[in-house]
């Protein structure tokens, strides 16, 4: 069997351990990644130059660039110790107190790049030309997003829920997350991402912030439809614990309804959770019923970096690989 055509669907710090753990299978990755950050320099950016906010496009760019250590043979042309080190600069935020303070080296060269080449993709490609990065990263859409959700709990009575705009107003608030949309609501998909979906042998979506970088990307219409006719076999990875801010309480199985109450057409074959997060017993048999509801079959397994709430890209890659190669 040779190396499969994978698309990772996510944002942030889940999609970048996602991204590294499916670098261990192939060399095919194409990461797809929500595009509504309006904090820090992503939302000055947005804000400013009216582009794409570009933090989790650099993460997941400097993602595919740390190749792990297992594909280092696999670099054609280009020292492994040299994309390193670029991965790191793109990472690197600038101190100081000036206007340039926090903003990371990699979304200015990226902002720069898609103003002159006037396309967000053409400027992520030619990066991943520059660095001779084998993956592709691609934006879930040419616009900007912005999260809306309805909060409870921020009232005197708890049944009335309040409308909340913004990922970092929404992952800050206190109360509970009920549901959340994208402004525009039928935002254009990319096209590029669509294409990939549609060619991939396997698709992976999550672990990450549940309501701001894993539901996003069954809300936007052409891309769910992407994934409803694609052929590739899914895998849904549930995050190993609540999240502050967006999911705090919320149970393996919860995390499942929710997604399954924001697009009940969407459909899996394999859901994949921690060993730790879901005791065996009742709890767990609970949980075989709410990926059924996808269609899927539950997997569980240890999936943690010991004593930290964070997937072990190797023994992610380890249960992932196993399930694309069972018949």
């Amino acid at each position: 069997m040779g190396e499969p055509k994978i698309v990772a669907l996510g944002g942030g710090h889940g999609l970048y351990a996602t991204l590294t753990a499916m670098r261990y299978l192939t060399r095919h990755v194409t990461a797809v990644v929500t595009v509504a950050d309006d904090g820090g320099s992503s939302g000055r950016m947005r804000a400013e130059l009216d582009v794409i906010p570009p933090g989790d496009l650099r993460m997941a760019l400097a993602a595919l660039m740390s190749a792990p250590a297992a594909l280092a043979d696999r670099a054609e042309g280009h020292d492994r110790d040299k994309r390193t080190l670029w991965a790191d600069a793109l990472q690197h935020r600038f101190r100081g107190r000036g206007a340039l303070a926090g903003h990371p080296v990699g979304n200015l060269l990226l902002a720069g790049l898609s103003e002159l080449l006037g396309d967000p993709v053409a400027a992520l490609d030619e990066l991943r030309d520059i660095f001779g990065v084998d993956g592709r990263v691609l934006p879930m859409s040419l616009v900007p997003l912005d999260i809306e959700a309805d909060v409870s709990g921020l009232e005197s009575d708890p049944r009335i829920s309040r409308c909340i705009r913004g990922q970092v107003a929404v992952a800050t608030t206190p109360g509970k997350v009920r549901r959340v949309r994208l402004l525009p609501e039928d935002p254009p998909a990319c096209d590029e991402a669509i294409a990939a979906i549609g060619a991939a042998d396997l698709v992976v979506l999550g672990p990450g912030s549940w309501f701001s970088s894993v539901i996003p990307h069954v809300l936007v219409p052409k891309q769910l439809a992407a994934l409803r006719h694609s052929s590739a076999r899914k895998v849904l990875v549930v995050n190993l614990a609540p999240e502050s801010g967006e999911t705090p309480g919320f149970s393996v199985e919860r995390h499942l309804h929710v997604l399954h109450a924001h697009a009940d057409a969407f459909r899996v074959d394999h859901v994949v959770v921690d060993s730790a997060s879901v005791p065996a017993g009742r709890e767990r048999e609970y949980l075989e019923r709410a990926a059924a509801k996808f269609g899927a079959t539950l997997h569980v397994g240890d999936l943690a970096v010991p004593g930290r709430h964070v997937h072990d890209p190797e023994k992610l890659a380890h249960l992932v690989r196993g399930l694309y190669e069972e018949e």
